[in-house]
């Protein structure tokens, strides 16, 4: 059994624990507000930009008209993963769901016949970079830096290597693997394809004859379509972040919990045992005064 000395050391060391937890959970809590914000902002701006070019290459002719790469499937062989994760850990498994998701759509694109050799690796996150070189599969780009300060100029810069390599037919296809932000007490993983750009088929319904688009439909989806890829990266990027907080929160909030328990509980065997020892103490001098 611990010592009195050993206890009240214990408690110091699990108080010292506490505290760190719970700024930890104060930051991440910062952090996961601000993110919420920068999507509850983008977002909107995201969807409707997709919703527009949406409508405008289901009008009759005008996917035709549009001699567009990120329109059509591509050609190579080859296809790229954008897996994202976080830069640090004690946030729960989410970096743990993240890496599963990568190992799920390596396993699923064998069983297409697509080697390893074909998959370029684009790991935004210092923990997925460790797992992708455990796995054995070389890091087309480590994008980590981008967790740093997630900004839009950084993943614009993503966004654009990643069409302007679809584009020269370095690869076919790429895919996006992040966990989404559904709840502080969920965030799933999802798989989502970047490029080609999957949109609705064209229905040759006309749009309303009284909205009038200028310069022309042609001249507005060209505009439109990088965009809305550059935006995708973005709002991706922040979700993931937002996701990742959010898993943090609740890992530092539990380990609170737990600390305050434990806390409680060392507190309460301190007390009994110095109890146990004054009482010893007293006997001690009773019988020595009646001896």
């Amino acid at each position: 059994m611990a010592s009195l000395k050993e206890t009240k050391t214990r408690i110091g060391s699990v108080k010292s624990t506490l505290q760190i937890t719970s700024a930890m959970k104060m930051v991440a809590a910062a952090k996961l507000h601000r993110a919420q914000q920068a999507i509850g902002n983008m977002l909107p701006y995201q969807q409707k930009l997709h919703e527009i070019l949406q409508d405008l290459l289901a009008g009759k002719g005008v996917r035709e008209a549009i001699d567009s790469p990120l329109l059509k499937a591509g050609e190579s062989d080859r296809i790229a993963l954008v897996a994202f994760s976080s830069n640090s850990s004690l946030c729960g498994g989410f970096n743990a769901t993240a890496v599963k998701s990568l190992l799920s759509e390596l396993d699923r694109l064998e069983k297409e016949g697509v080697t390893r050799d074909r998959i370029d690796v684009y790991p935004v996150g210092k923990k997925m970079a460790e797992a992708v070189r455990k796995i054995g599969i070389p890091a087309r780009q480590d994008a980590s830096h981008l967790l740093d300060k997630p900004a839009y100029e950084p993943a614009a810069e993503l966004a654009q290597q990643l069409t302007e390599s679809f584009e020269k037919g370095e690869v076919g296809r790429i895919v996006l693997l992040y966990n989404h932000y559904k709840s502080n007490a969920s965030q799933p993983p999802v798989r989502e394809t970047y490029l080609p750009l999957s949109l609705p088929e064209a229905d040759g319904q006309e749009l309303e004859e009284d909205l009038i688009v200028e310069p022309g439909k042609k001249e507005v989806v060209e505009a439109l379509l990088p965009k809305v890829l550059l935006l995708k990266i973005y709002t991706v990027l922040m979700d993931s972040y937002a996701a990742e907080q959010a898993a943090r929160t609740v890992a530092m909030q539990l380990a609170s919990d737990n600390a305050d328990e434990l806390l409680e509980q060392l507190t309460l065997e301190y007390n009994k045992r110095r109890q146990q020892a004054i009482t010893s103490e007293l006997l001690d001098i009773v019988g020595g005064s009646l001896a």
